[in-house]
């Protein structure tokens, strides 16, 4: 199994004991279910932006409201074309097309379609491009969950708002990035300002930002 198969595998028994016939293994986690929960969190968070908010900063640095917002529809729109097997390049990095205001109603069409791109189970064994490089669909689905997390993080802390976070959707997030993102590797083509130290007792949310650069 090489590294980035390792970042979606399914934790097996360590007992050593042979499950009865009668007891059918369980399922595997479905990372999808995740980057469904994203997106929708996500587009909620984006249709709550009230115009007096725009120009205000977000903890990403190089964003303000009106550009993040630009860039979450552009987000959401790559991950279909990349579900796809399509060039996720062929989508630019903000949807400036869009006028201020409207991406929230951006945002309906462009979940809808990753919901219809994602339906097909067998994409998660598919290789796909990504930005980053090519990725088993699992782990693609596991790193845009990150991404939008992360943006909605942003988006609700720069115009007050206080998403009802799905702790358990966050710990399964942490896992995969500390092994996709090591602290190490900062910089360059890794868009993440370095680790920011955090108390390990708190809240999923803040660990998960802290470790993409954020200070919570």
């Amino acid at each position: 199994m090489n590294k980035t198969e390792q970042l979606i595998d399914t934790p097996s028994d360590s007992t050593g004991d042979v499950a009865a016939p009668s007891s059918p293994s369980p399922s595997p986690f479905d990372p999808r279910t995740d980057l469904a929960a994203a997106v929708e969190l996500a587009g909620r968070t984006l249709a709550a932006v009230r115009p007096e908010q725009y120009d205000a900063q977000t903890p990403c640095d190089e964003f303000d409201v009106r550009r993040l917002s630009s860039h979450l529809v552009a987000v959401v729109r790559r991950i279909s074309v990349i579900g796809r097997g399509e060039d996720p390049f062929s989508v630019p990095s903000f949807a400036d097309e869009i006028a201020d205001g409207a991406w929230a109603q951006a945002w309906v069409p462009g979940a809808r379609e990753v919901a219809e791109v994602w339906a097909d189970p067998g994409i998660l064994g598919r290789q796909l491009r990504l930005p980053m490089g090519v990725l088993p669909g699992a782990a693609a689905a596991a790193v845009y969950t990150h991404e939008l997390t992360v943006h909605t993080w942003d988006l609700a802390r720069a115009t007050g708002q206080h998403p009802d976070w799905d702790a358990a959707l966050i710990e399964r997030v942490i896992g995969v990035v500390r092994r996709a993102l090591p602290a190490e590797t900062r910089g360059g083509r890794i868009p993440f300002a370095e680790v920011v130290d955090v108390d390990p007792g708190a809240p999923a949310i803040d660990r998960l930002v802290a470790w993409a650069g954020r200070r919570p």
